[in-house]
């Protein structure tokens, strides 16, 4: 056999550039039960680009395989007992990103596609020619070790989005507190201008909670409607001392002043685009369902349901309140007023809904209402939501 002079055949003989200092030698299991061909791929793979470990069957192989980390495995494809195919399996489960080589002495193609079908990344037909067989094997640790690298960075950057998406729900929970603050602010501010109706606007937001919870509404319609409650009668505060506070019945014109609150309520808050919903609730709550409310005379569903809602629980704390025209009266009161008015002031569904929730809820709800202020999101919490 011809050699170079330097104690290799020339067949084998392979020359290395000398490593840099960061370089380490890729390590490869090599398994074939040839004992010939295992010893030709551990020339073909030798120091100092490789460290090359040998197995002479599937068994070893996969005893190997558990016991250590390669960088990339050779494997012949037809071995007795455990072959090629199975190494494969076992190499994917374990090790994704490792490099991994088929060889065959059959040149048969549909073999070979069900090898890189498989996962193998290259299918060496033999005999093996030392140029083909590394180029192969650097070109499939290249691609493995791209292909690790990407999946570094995506759970990189996974973790980053992960990390800026909490920044940025931290950012909006505390504009959604802002909010709060400012719409609670805001509802005290209404009541006091009537101290007559002092924590009205907390008392509704309660009862149309309640009342919003059991009909299942979705968690923005709730946030909504508990905007639109705390601010309900914004627009009374364009309406004057001497008709707001007057302690005896309104005359027609009066009526009619103080019936402009809703629209001035609207107009305030309607530019405001968190508030767009809430607005319609603030234009909506004095209608009535068979069309004989104002400002615009809508009936049914023409109303939208935070809306036929709120209407219920306004009027419920309207009669269980002191105002300037009457004494507070009972809840149970209010319950026959209410029964007795729907289908012409009130949605019957809605009424249905009131009535069915236990008797006690309602007063229970004024008392801790009255007890002070609460956010917004602690009366959506209260309700379960």
């Amino acid at each position: 056999m011809p050699n170079t002079g330097q104690g290799r055949p020339a067949e084998t003989q392979v020359i290395h550039s000398l490593p840099s200092p960061e370089f380490r030698a890729a390590s490869v299991l090599v398994v074939d039960d040839e004992l010939p061909a295992l010893r030709l791929l551990r020339l073909m793979l030798s120091a100092p680009a490789f460290h090359c470990t040998t197995a002479s069957n599937g068994e070893e192989a996969i005893a190997a395989l558990q016991r250590q980390q390669f960088d990339a495995v050779i494997s012949d494809l037809r071995m007795p007992g455990v072959g090629g195919m199975e190494i494969l399996a076992e190499a994917r489960r374990h090790h994704p990103y490792v490099a991994f080589l088929l060889t065959t002495g059959v040149d048969d193609v549909e073999v070979g596609v069900q090898a890189m079908r498989s996962g193998a990344d290259d299918y060496l037909v033999k005999p093996l020619l030392e140029s083909v067989v590394v180029a192969s094997l650097e070109r499939s640790l290249r691609r493995r070790e791209l292909e690790q690298q990407v999946e570094i960075y995506r759970q990189h950057l996974e973790a980053m989005v992960e990390e800026r998406t909490g920044q940025l729900q931290t950012a909006l929970r505390q504009i959604e507190n802002t909010y709060e603050d400012t719409l609670q602010a805001l509802g005290t501010a209404i009541d006091l201008r009537d101290n007559e109706t002092a924590g009205h606007s907390r008392r509704v937001c309660g009862y149309a909670l309640e009342i919003a919870s059991v009909m299942d509404l979705r968690s923005a319609q709730l946030t909504s409607l508990a905007r639109g409650a705390y601010l309900h009668d914004i627009g009374k505060l364009g309406i004057p001392d001497r008709i707001l506070l007057k302690p005896g019945p309104l005359t027609s014109d009066e009526r009619r002043l103080m019936q402009r609150h809703v629209q001035i309520g609207f107009d305030i808050v309607k530019g405001i685009p968190f508030l767009a919903d809430a607005a319609e609730i603030i234009l909506s709550h004095h209608e009535r369902f068979d069309g004989s409310g104002y400002p615009h005379g809508t009936k049914e569903d023409q109303i939208p349901l935070a809306g036929r809602i709120f209407a219920v629980a306004d009027t419920l704390d309207a009669i269980t309140s002191d105002r300037p025209y009457h004494r507070a009266a009972s809840f149970e009161s209010a319950r026959e007023a209410i029964r007795r008015l729907s289908g012409s002031h009130f949605d019957p569904q809605v009424v249905n809904v009131y009535l069915n929730v236990p008797e006690d809820t309602w007063p229970t709800i004024s008392r801790k209402q009255r007890m002070g202020p609460d956010s917004l999101q602690g009366l959506h919490e209260s309700r379960g939501n």
